[in-house]
Parts: structure tokens; C-alpha cells; sequence
């Protein structure tokens, strides 16, 4: 086999969309200078180094913990009890692969993945990523308001005041003009997540049964119900793996001049990140099902207010109040992740200055957009009647829906070896990530199958579950056998990668479209047309119903 050498030239320009994203690394913990090219000797250096790039990782991770995330954790711990905590083990390597190829994406290409997208599958597909991250993000801003409004609601705030607090507390937060000053804000919220921690030890969940039910997969309920409990699954993997997460760490890398020279720091970064996450998500989990064990209140979950109550009469008032500040940290950090993710694919695809660096008067687009998008969520939860419950559903549906695509053009880009050069995906990497895209299918199907059909049954379910997998298997069978059959695909030459940076988009060639490419983006966006129909009808004929 021949191998194919990516050298690294020695005048590379990166793509970098704004200037503003060239320059020092300035971190909450710590600073980097552009021109600090010395190696890193010794533990001291070592740690430096990590407190000044972490952010990135840990800060899309806990804002992936947000009020959404509260609820369907609170739902299946009161629901089901830690049966199934097993999910969350299994979302561990999804959750490092697609965020991995992400910050990759972003260190090597300096451009955020709303352009890329763009630059690489034409204006249609562009369009329509910025677009629905838009209107996902936009509702998805509105249940982080809803769930300022329910921690108020228990803590005795006045609810109306307490939203509008927490948009201005978003909204200057990131209006200060630095970088750092906004990631050490994001930070302390990050640190104050970890409040989920006392209220776990004074309600004090089953160790033993914990560690049991999250190594040992279990569908409680029966046949009769495990239409719902697959529905439940889905909205774990959904609000675990939302499609917000991939367009905020990719540009947040960049603002933060973050080079594939730290991507082995950024690596840990992400880990650390991922550890929270699934520590918070199994603690909410592990203590709602303490709280709730042997009362009435098992198997009737309401929303997050319930389970506010819940772990108060089981742990005391102070249990319950830890638990809403959490919930409302939750809510606000979510909030400035989510709106920052679309400001910054804004920024990207329309040529608008976007940086945090950058003060309002150098960036009005970009801060207009942050700013806009937090103050019309927060006058939609302020509306008398507004159907905050209807628009909660349709998140966890739309994200269902548009997840797979998201995943799709996050695996070919990083195969696009004009993009990536000598950091595109290896084998292994490819054959994960597809096999977790086909399982996102699968996932999203049913979501819009129940969603039509909401008395749908299991063995529907399992029907669905059976042909997706047949399909999988052919296409599976399909690809292993055209590379057997045709020209072996050189190797990459990894050597010197970490001074290899994208050149500006406009010098790259454009990629080769196959046929067998052209159907299957077709069938992806008909697809996605369809459900999303079909779906939007079915929301707004529930609205009208009641």
C-alpha cells in the first residue's frame, strides 16, 4: 500500500474566518501566549497548560446538563427507578467520539461548522443547518427559562422577575468584551453544578443498587410498556447528544485560539467534561429515584417542580433548595451555551465579526443575535397561556429528528482530507461513528413514528428497530465490499501534524460527488422534510386541540 505524505508547509495560512481569533490563549484558569513554543517539561508545566486550555470541553458538557436534561433525568429516575442508568455508560464513548472529531475540526480549521457545512455541501445544506439550529436553539433557549421559572417558583422568587434576572445576568455576561471574563463566569457555573452533590449524599441512594443498574442493561415495565420506556431512551440520548453541542464547541475552540498544537490537553478537557456530565446525570438520576421509592409519586412524573417537592419531603427544605439553585444554574449556563452556538454559526455563515473578543461595537451582528435570541425566549415564557409544555416536547422532538443529519456531516467532514489533511478519521474512528449514526436513525424514526402515532405499540417499535437494522446491515455489507473491490484509499501520513492548519477555503478543491453520494443526501433530505412536516403538523394540531 502507498502512503501518502501531508506535510506540513511552512507559510500555511489558516482559514480563520476573523481576525479576533488569532492571538493569545486566554483562559479562565490561565494564559498561553501566542509565541510560548517552548516544550512542556515537568508535571508544573503540564497543568499549566491544562488549567489555561480547559473550557471548552467542560463547559459544552455541563451545559448539556441543563433544565431539559433535568427533567428527563427526574422522569426516569422517578419513573423507573436506576434502571436505566445503563444509558448513560453507553453514551460515554458517543459523547467522546462526536465531540473529539468537533474540537478537531475546529483547532485544525479555525472556521466554525456552519461554514463548513456550507463551503462543502453547497448553499441548500448551509441554509438549512443555520436555519434549524436557529429554530431548535430558539426553543430550546425556552426551556432553559422554563426552568428558571419552576426554581423560582420553589425558592419564592417572583417568577417574572427571576426571568428577567437571568437574561440580563446571560445577556452582560457576555457583553463585556473579553473572552476570559465570560469563561470565568461560565466556570463558576460550571463549579456551582456540583451542588447536585450534597443533596445526593443527603438523600443517599442504594450504592450497590447504582453501581448494579449501570453496568447491567434493564427495560423495565414489560412488553406493555416498553413503547414508553424506549421513548424515554430517546430523550436521554437526545438531550445527552443535542445537535447544539457540535456548533458551539467547534466555534468556541476557535474564540478561544485553541491549536491542534493542545489537542492532547483539549482531549482531557473533554473528558473532564464528560465526567461531570454523567456524574450529574447519574446523581439526578440515583437521588429522584431515592426521593420518590415507596411513595405514590412513583411512575406519575409531572416536571421538575415535582421533583423539586419530592426530594424535599424525603431529604428536608435545604435538600430541596440546593436542588432548585442547581436547576437554575443549570438553566442559565445552558442558556449561554445554546445562544452562543447560534450567534456564532450566524457569525460564520453570513461574514459578521463574532468573537468575545471583541466588544459590542466591533461584533454588533454577532452580539445583537446572543442578545435577541435570550430576550424573545424570555418574553415567550412571560406570555400568559403560552404552551411552555407543548414547546418542551417539540425540542426533544425536533433534536430527535435532526440529530442523525447533524452526525452525517460532522463524519464526512472529518474524512474530507482538503479539510483535515493528516487529522482525518482512521478507520476505527469511521466504523464507530457510523454505526452510531445508524443507531441515531433508528432512534429518530421511532421519535417521529411516536410522535404520529402517540398509542403506538411495541412491537411496532421493535418492526421499526428490525428494518432499520436490516438496512444497516446491507449498507454495511455494501461498503465493506466496494473497498474490497476497488482502489485501496492511500494511507495518511501523520508526521508533523500538529503545524498543519487548513488552508483558506477558497484554495481547497472542491469534493468529488459519486452517485452513490448523491443518493444518499437525497434520501437524507427527504427524509428530513418529511419528518419535520410532520411533526410541526402534529404539534401545532396538539396546540390547537387544546
Amino acid at each position: 500500500m502507498t502512503t501518502t505524505t501531508v506535510n506540513p508547509p511552512t507559510t500555511n495560512t489558516a482559514a480563520v474566518l476573523d481576525d479576533a481569533h488569532l492571538g493569545d490563549i486566554k483562559g479562565a484558569l490561565g494564559t498561553i501566549r501566542l509565541d510560548d513554543h517552548a516544550p512542556r517539561q515537568g508535571l508544573s508545566a503540564k497543568l499549566k497548560t491544562l488549567l489555561a486550555i480547559v473550557g471548552p470541553g467542560l463547559i459544552v458538557m455541563v451545559g448539556d446538563n441543563d433544565a431539559g436534561a433535568f427533567a428527563t433525568y427526574g422522569q426516569a429516575g422517578q419513573n423507573y427507578g436506576t434502571h436505566l442508568l445503563w444509558t448513560l455508560l453507553l453514551l460515554v464513548p458517543v459523547l467522546y467520539v462526536n465531540q473529539e472529531m468537533v474540537l478537531r475540526l475546529g483547532a485544525v480549521t479555525g472556521v466554525g461548522h456552519a461554514r463548513l457545512i456550507l463551503e462543502r455541501f453547497g448553499k441548500f445544506w448551509g441554509a438549512f443547518s443555520v436555519i434549524d439550529l436557529f429554530l431548535l436553539n430558539a426553543l430550546t433557549l425556552v426551556t432553559e427559562f422554563i426552568g428558571v421559572t419552576l426554581a423560582a417558583g420553589y425558592l419564592g422568587l417572583p417568577k417574572a422577575g427571576a426571568v428577567v434576572l437571568a437574561a440580563a445576568i446571560i445577556i452582560a455576561s457576555a457583553f463585556t468584551g473579553s473572552f476570559q471574563r465570560f469563561e470565568r463566569v461560565a466556570m463558576a457555573l460550571c463549579a456551582a453544578s456540583l451542588l447536585l452533590v450534597p443533596v445526593y449524599f443527603m438523600i443517599h441512594p442504594k450504592t450497590s443498587q447504582m453501581a448494579h443498574d449501570f453496568v447491567v442493561p434493564n427495560l423495565p415495565g414489560g412488553s406493555g410498556g416498553l413503547s414508553a420506556v424506549m421513548l424515554l431512551i430517546i430523550g436521554i440520548v437526545g438531550t445527552t447528544v443535542a445537535p447544539w453541542q457540535l456548533f458551539f464547541q467547534q466555534s468556541y475552540v476557535i474564540d478561544k485560539r485553541i491549536t491542534p498544537r493542545f489537542m492532547k490537553y483539549e482531549k482531557i478537557d473533554l473528558w473532564i467534561g464528560i465526567a461531570v456530565v454523567v456524574v450529574g446525570a447519574g446523581a439526578m438520576m440515583g437521588l429522584t429515584a431515592a426521593a420518590f421509592a415507596g411513595t405514590e409519586g412513583v411512575g406519575q412524573f409531572t416536571d421538575t417542580a415535582g421533583v423539586i417537592h419530592g426530594v424535599a419531603e424525603r431529604a428536608g427544605h435545604l435538600a430541596g433548595v440546593l436542588f432548585a439553585i442547581a436547576l437554575l444554574d443549570a438553566s442559565i449556563i445552558g442558556a449561554f451555551a445554546v445562544s452562543l452556538s447560534t450567534a456564532y454559526a450566524i457569525g460564520d455563515v453570513f461574514g459578521i465579526k463574532h468573537s468575545l473578543h471583541r466588544g459590542v461595537k466591533g461584533a454588533k451582528g454577532f452580539y445583537a443575535v446572543y442578545a435577541g435570541l435570550v430576550g424573545l425566549a424570555a418574553v415567550i415564557v412571560l406570555i400568559p397561556g403560552s404552551p411552555l409544555g407543548l414547546l418542551t416536547a417539540g425540542v426533544q422532538t425536533l433534536a430527535g429528528v435532526l440529530l442523525p443529519s447533524a452526525s452525517v456531516f460532522l463524519l464526512l467532514l472529518c474524512n474530507d482530507r482538503e479539510v483535515l489533511g493528516p487529522w482525518v478519521n482512521g478507520p476505527r474512528t469511521n466504523a464507530f461513528t457510523a454505526a452510531v449514526v445508524g443507531v441515531l436513525v433508528t432512534l429518530s424514526v421511532i421519535l417521529t413514528a411516536a410522535v404520529l402515532f402517540p398509542d403506538i405499540s411495541a412491537g411496532a417499535i421493535m418492526r421499526i428497530m428490525a428494518v432499520c437494522g436490516v438496512v444497516g446491515v446491507l449498507a454495511a455489507g455494501y461498503s465493506f465490499t466496494r473497498r474490497r473491490t476497488g482502489t485501496k484509499e492511500d494511507r495518511i501520513d501523520r508526521t508533523g501534524r500538529e503545524d498543519w492548519r487548513m488552508p483558506p477555503l477558497e484554495t481547497l478543491t472542491k469534493p468529488k460527488v459519486s452517485t452513490a453520494y448523491k443518493l444518499g443526501m437525497g434520501a437524507l433530505r427527504g427524509y428530513l422534510l418529511v419528518a419535520m412536516i410532520l411533526v410541526v403538523v402534529k404539534l401545532v394540531q396538539v396546540a390547537l386541540a387544546n
